[in-house]
């Protein structure tokens, strides 16, 4: 039974954006039962023939059964000209479950396949919740028709509450731009609330666009974009083992077609889609399990961006500082520690440490003139920018976290029960 959470205080104000309808894409959403009792629980996107599908996944060595499914679906390729489809569950990872994870998937994927007429391949498929426990399939096929038959334009805002878990408000976003004259759509979803870091982090995401975009540049465009968003956050540093970021493009918009990566109108839509999936993934971290501070943790002056990240990383997953910024405590010598144990080259005499606009370390030191008043009325505040200066070269990065508050232990100490 899901537990009703109270909203999260970062959660975007005004709810549920507005979306728009993406044209060759329909959604619906049903009460399934498959593990939540009053509540839509699986969600069916139908997207149209001819269109192009590309995704990210979990990189961990213990990814669920509809994981691998759907890797093994785009490593395949397209059967023909047929549509596309995508089935999502909450309540259950169907994730650590044998061969009887496997055969869940390919019973959904069948009897979805089906009821759409599309090739079993083309049907994608993702879980989510609790990992180890046989997913019943057969509550999830038992829907396929009442799906199919309340497929709508603009059923979107039910499909992001269906494949909700721990979160505490559905997550969406949307996006315009003018390719050739014509304007184009793009709109997403996501869930995630715990479990969320890097590589991906615990999230399902799904994008949906109306521009032409040639496979091969989606998929690289969503890699190289995952890299700066879903990818750059982390509430717990728990990667895990169902991180699945779907992106579709149906080519309905009329449009001119996207068929190379350096060409002004990809440039035009990398932008906009960059900026969904940051927003979406700014989502996440807002609602990070028992999350009350929103963080921003930007480092320069590194060896190179990736040696930042890492820096950055390390400052955003560290317990000690995310329970300081809980407590409101301006501890900025935890930040000192996660520079040191990042394992990557910095000068303690070059280092400089700012929160906000505060200058509140430099020269190995703590600067002249900061005062802990200072520093302690800034952590007051929702919404917080870390910075790190390491003086050694042009190296860039920029991360965001939350805090760690009781909230996530209470949240995390009962999910099963």
């Amino acid at each position: 039974m899901a537990k009703s959470l109270p909203v999260s205080p970062l959660a975007p104000a005004g709810g549920f954006p507005q979306m728009p309808a993406i044209a060759g894409v329909r959604f619906a959403a049903v009460e399934a039962g498959v593990r939540y009792k009053g509540r839509r629980d699986v969600m069916l996107a139908e997207i149209a023939a001819g269109s192009t599908i590309a995704g990210v996944f979990t990189r961990s060595a213990t990814r669920s059964a509809p994981v691998l499914w759907c890797e093994e679906n785009l490593a395949a390729g397209p059967q023909g000209e047929a549509g596309y489809a995508i089935v999502v569950n909450s309540g259950n990872a169907n994730a650590f479950t044998g061969r009887n994870g496997m055969e869940a998937a390919q019973r959904t994927a069948t009897a979805a396949a089906a009821a759409l007429g599309i090739p079993e391949r083309h049907v994608f498929l993702s879980s989510t919740g609790v990992i180890g426990e046989p997913l019943p399939a057969e509550r999830i096929t038992a829907k396929l028709d009442e799906l199919v038959a309340h497929l709508s334009g603009d059923g979107i805002g039910d499909a992001a509450q269906a494949i909700m878990t721990t979160d505490t408000f559905p997550k969406g976003c949307a996006r315009s731009v003018g390719i050739g004259g014509t304007t184009v759509q793009i709109a997403g979803i996501a869930k995630g609330s715990g479990m969320i870091a890097p590589d991906m982090a615990t999230m399902l995401a799904y994008v949906f666009t109306d521009a032409t975009v040639a496979q091969p540049v989606l998929q690289q465009m969503l890699r190289e974009l995952t890299d700066v968003t879903f990818n750059a956050i982390t509430v717990d540093s728990d990667t895990s083992t169902s991180d699945s970021l779907l992106l579709a493009a149906t080519g309905r918009a009329g449009a001119p077609a996207i068929d190379r990566a350096d060409s002004a109108d990809a440039t035009a839509f990398r932008a906009a889609l960059h900026e969904v999936l940051l927003d979406l993934a700014q989502q996440l971290v807002r609602d990070g399990e028992g999350a009350t501070k929103f963080v921003e943790v930007q480092v320069e002056g590194a060896v190179s961006d990736a040696s930042a990240k890492r820096i950055g990383m390390s400052i955003a997953n560290s317990p000690l500082i995310k329970t300081a910024i809980a407590g409101e405590d301006p501890n900025w010598g935890r930040i000192v520690m996660a520079i040191g144990k990042a394992g990557e080259p910095a000068d303690r005499d070059r280092i400089t440490i700012h929160f906000g606009d505060i200058l509140v370390a430099t020269d190995g030191w703590v600067a002249p003139g900061y005062r802990e008043a200072d520093g302690a009325a800034y952590m007051k505040r929702a919404e917080l920018v870390i910075r790190v200066g390491l003086g050694l070269g042009e190296g860039k990065a920029t991360v965001w976290t939350c805090d760690l508050t009781h909230g996530y232990i209470s949240i995390n100490a009962d999910y099963r029960s």
